[in-house]
């Protein structure tokens, strides 16, 4: 593997839990995407784009917990500001989004 990184490296990550709270389609992006609207608790409301039509509706998604880079730069996305990084594994490029197993409050450190 060429790309170690130090345990330093990695608690610079900062992994929270948050509920997807608004969920619209993203029609100016280049890929299929959602535009995110995530509820961080004390860390307040962030918005994502997300690359996840083909495995969840936007039903699917209102109020569905997830994990999520809370610590990157903002990142322009075609007419969308992305303030966080929805976390998911890649499997022939369908995207399954990581989340809890049980509830927990939003903000919730993943470590």
């Amino acid at each position: 593997m060429d790309n170690i990184i130090t345990f330093e490296d990695f608690t610079k990550v900062d992994l929270r839990i948050g509920t997807i709270v608004e969920v619209s389609d993203f029609p100016n992006a280049r890929k299929p995407a959602y535009q995110l609207v995530i509820d961080f608790g004390d860390l307040g409301v962030r918005k994502s784009s997300a690359q996840i039509t083909t495995q969840y509706t936007k039903e699917d998604l209102k109020n569905r917990q997830i994990v999520a880079v809370v610590n990157f730069p903002k990142k322009q996305i075609a007419d969308f500001m992305s303030e966080c990084l929805v976390m998911g594994a890649v499997k022939e490029n369908d995207v399954f989004l990581l989340h809890p197993e049980t509830k927990v409050k939003n903000g919730m450190v993943v470590s």
